[in-house]
């Protein structure tokens, strides 16, 4: 058990909290969403530096669940949020937000659009000044999510989300989330591109590859990010890493003394 080392500021918060002293705040729901192509390549965002959250790590797309992703009025295709409740141990109405969330904030934060007008289509293009403005208006909240498929006469494709992960940010945090990962397949036709916002950074790359940068000090991956990854870099298909049976257990890391040392461990 040797963990990720803690910076003087979060390991002296750590101390505090495991001697009762500080108490943690609570978690928020979210959704992120691990973008494939062919050749097993992963979609990775570098937040800026100025975030107050994971501030310079490469991380996929997502966010926090907007209280309108849990609207009713979504038009939706795939399996129901009971289903995905059931998956992800949370209640049907937690399940739709996420589940929504997932879908919208990959478009905010790739321009990927996992909808189509139908159950059995997705969206070709999603490159337009049109789709551009309703991309900004989502990430500044001025348009619903359900809004925005309403008038494009377009359903949330939840066939197309496979689960993977249920990770929550550790106690020390202060800012901390309960974040539902996901992996799906970028749809035919449609590219990501640097839509800015919270990232100044974006690229494909093969899970191994980004993990042997992180060792190599040239990119930072928290983590939920460096454990995903490791996983994904085990499959030699997207095929098979849609086929991957995936049991979702919940994973909190914890902050420990070792020698002296606090450290973040997943274990």
């Amino acid at each position: 058990m040797t963990g990720f080392p803690l910076p003087a500021e979060l390991a002296a918060r750590a101390r505090e909290i495991l001697a009762g002293r500080v108490e943690p705040v609570p978690t928020r729901d979210a959704a992120t969403v691990v973008i494939l192509r062919d050749g097993v390549e992963v979609y990775l965002l570098r937040r800026k530096s100025t975030m107050a959250f994971a501030a310079g790590a490469y991380v996929f797309p997502g966010g926090s669940v907007d209280a309108r992703d849990t609207d009713q009025a979504v038009a939706w295709a795939g399996p129901s949020p009971a289903e995905w409740g059931a998956v992800f141990h949370a209640s049907e109405r937690v399940a739709r937000g996420l589940v929504c969330a997932a879908v919208r904030e990959t478009f905010e934060e790739s321009g990927v659009l996992l909808a189509g007008p139908g159950p059995d289509s997705v969206v070709a293009d999603t490159t337009g000044d049109d789709w551009e403005a309703d991309r900004l208006a989502l990430i500044d909240r001025s348009l619903a999510f359900a809004d925005f498929l309403a008038r494009r006469g377009l359903v949330l494709r939840s066939d197309l989300l496979k689960p993977w992960a249920h990770w929550i940010t550790p106690e020390i945090e202060q800012r901390r989330f309960d974040t539902r990962f996901f992996v799906a397949v970028l749809p035919e036709g449609q590219r990501t591109r640097d839509v800015g916002g919270e990232a100044d950074q974006v690229a494909w790359r093969r899970p191994a590859e980004a993990i042997e940068s992180a060792h190599r000090g040239e990119i930072f991956l928290m983590p939920p990010t460096y454990h995903t990854l490791t996983e994904l870099s085990g499959y030699d298909s997207v095929a098979g890493v849609l086929a991957a049976h995936r049991e979702i257990m919940t994973i909190m890391p914890r902050a420990v003394e070792i020698e002296g040392e606090m450290r973040l461990v997943t274990t």
